[in-house]
């Protein structure tokens, strides 16, 4: 690594602002390691502007420090690029949920995900793309959560008491006892298959963990060239309630409301606004008309390190 140009580049507001002494404390190994350059994001899409500038600066990987917003930012970053002038990227977790660097098997430890990455191989991933109907694109590297999970999300950036797996389990109750409406949706899958029926939640997956611990599809891989989804249909709070502690331990596949399967591209139209997350960052909330929108996939489209 110490023939490479390394920036790391550091969300020091993540996990409530603990990412930055965490990230202090692995400044020895980058120097035992090779010398890396830092850079700090300071405001929201900052890590997206930093990443850019780097790209254009000819580094050779780029480590984002943070949790899944600042890996998302810096993902949207690096497809913005034509795929051979893409750094390669590694992850350590800095942040809340960390799904995406579960997805990739790197530790939990900070410092013992920065050795990973030092003494890491490269894989290629896929990247997932969302299209809504005004022509917006965003990018996205784990899940999109559309219903429910998205207003978890919305609920849990409201939350500033509360940090990690609490918080998320916080903001499901809240979202089951206050926001538990089902919407009606036509999907088309792959231009072949249509279905139309009323859902409480429909999460498109990449890697197959999300909220910090909720594991959505287990078999999910994201270097396999395929994305899933997971549906949720019309259920009642009790039910959705018995449902909570089977997505923690993966086992939900088997009820008779879920339904699941594999997709490369898929469409999706409501009758009424869609609630949106990309990988735990509100792309359609409260306040947003989108109605309809595209996902397709990337295959490939990233070299990781881990």
């Amino acid at each position: 690594m110490d023939q490479q140009k390394v920036i790391f580049i550091i969300n020091p507001n993540a996990n409530m602002g603990q990412a930055w002494r965490q990230a202090a404390d692995l400044r020895p190994i980058m120097q035992e390691f090779g010398e890396a350059d830092w850079a700090g994001s300071v405001y929201p899409t900052h890590a997206i502007e930093l990443t850019r500038k780097a790209v254009e600066d000819g580094y050779d990987l780029i480590i984002a420090g943070g949790g899944d917003g600042t890996v998302h930012e810096v993902v949207n970053a690096l497809m913005s690029f034509p795929e051979e002038r893409r750094p390669a990227l590694g992850v350590v977790p800095l942040g809340s949920g960390n799904d995406f660097s579960y997805s990739m098997n790197m530790d939990p430890e900070p410092w013992k995900a920065l050795r990973q990455i030092i003494n890491g191989e490269e894989k290629r991933i896929d990247i997932g793309e969302i299209e809504d109907g005004s022509g917006r694109k965003e990018y996205f590297d784990n899940a999109i959560g559309i219903g429910f999970d998205a207003i978890v999300t919305i609920h849990s950036h409201k939350m500033a008491f509360l940090r990690g797996y609490p918080m998320y389990i916080a903001a499901v109750l809240k979202t089951i006892f206050f926001n538990h409406h089902p919407t009606a949706m036509k999907i088309t899958i792959d231009d072949q298959k249509e279905w139309e029926d009323s859902l409480m939640m429909l999460v498109l997956c990449n890697g197959g963990r999300e909220g910090g611990g909720f594991m959505i599809y287990p078999p999910a891989d994201n270097t396999d060239g395929i994305f899933h989804y997971v549906a949720v249909q019309e259920v009642s709070r009790l039910i959705m309630l018995r449902l909570l502690p089977a997505f923690m331990q993966g086992s939900h596949l088997t009820h008779p409301k879920i339904a699941f399967g594999d997709f490369n591209e898929i469409s999706i139209q409501a009758d009424q606004p869609l609630f949106i997350h990309l990988d735990g960052e509100v792309f359609s909330g409260f306040s947003s008309n989108v109605k309809d929108i595209k996902v397709k996939l990337h295959p490939n489209a990233i070299r990781v390190i881990s």
